[in-house]
């Protein structure tokens, strides 16, 4: 049975103490929701090993990993590095990743194998630009960035991995995927991970959503059969919001 999950994506925000008094604050409000769904936060790197240090049932991820082991690769951090932090998943394939660092889909599928063997879960992310959606390419390009990105992968390979459904358009506009529109990407989603491995894969994969999502319109958003919570920027920063979208459940 697939699990339900909130992660929250810092992206760049937080100063160091900043980071650990809202790292608390998340912690703590944790441990009194009254939803079953998995939490799992996203600092900066430089926030990983003391947030560590301060959290029991919230889950640690890194925001990004690096697509070699080691070596001359001077301000990179790999998924080794990472796993000595603590850090149990990593965020790979975000569409800033993507825009602003030039990440293809060839580069991200390296970086999951090689955050697979170290033991990290992936945390996936696909999704299309405002101008794919309206040329009626979202589905195609959804399909390929999960093709390209997962491809040679293993059905217990998958089974350490979560995707996030990012409607690049929806991230940090305010606007927001109807929830018609979140449901029918995820069940396509769905769809192609069937047909890449099997039934069983698809059936057990989480697949959050990721854009804009709040407290206010995150239940509408989780009632959907195929939407299995959420991949949270903005609303991260504040444990009082981030927690009502862990409750929206």
């Amino acid at each position: 049975m697939r699990k339900k999950i909130v992660a929250g994506n810092w992206k760049m925000n937080t100063l160091l103490k900043e980071g650990m008094e809202l790292a608390r604050a998340v912690e703590k409000l944790e441990n009194e929701k009254t939803s079953d769904a998995l939490v799992i936060i996203a600092p900066p790197y430089t926030h990983l090993s003391k947030v560590k240090d301060m959290i029991e049932n919230v889950r640690l991820s890194a925001q990004n990993c690096a697509s070699e082991d080691s070596g001359a690769y001077t301000g990179e951090v790999s998924p080794a590095m990472l796993v000595s932090a603590g850090v149990e998943y990593v965020i790979l394939g975000h569409s800033e990743r993507r825009a602003l660092f030039g990440e293809d889909n060839a580069l991200l599928n390296k970086k999951v194998k090689l955050a697979l063997s170290e033991g990290l879960k992936p945390i996936f992310c696909c999704g299309e630009v405002l101008e794919e959606r309206e040329s009626g390419k979202h589905f195609d390009i959804v399909k390929e960035q999960i093709e390209v990105g997962l491809e040679g992968l293993s059905a217990a390979d998958m089974s350490q991995i979560v995707i996030a459904y990012e409607p690049v358009w929806a991230i940090g506009t305010g606007v927001v995927a109807s929830p018609d529109q979140a449901q029918e990407m995820h069940h396509e989603i769905r769809g192609f991970l069937a047909s890449m491995f099997d039934d069983k894969v698809a059936e057990d994969m989480s697949i959050l959503y990721g854009g804009s999502c709040k407290p206010s319109n995150a239940a509408e958003l989780f009632a959907n059969p195929d939407v299995d919570g959420g991949l949270i920027g903005g609303a991260a920063l504040k444990a009082e919001d981030f927690l009502g979208i862990v409750n929206a459940y």
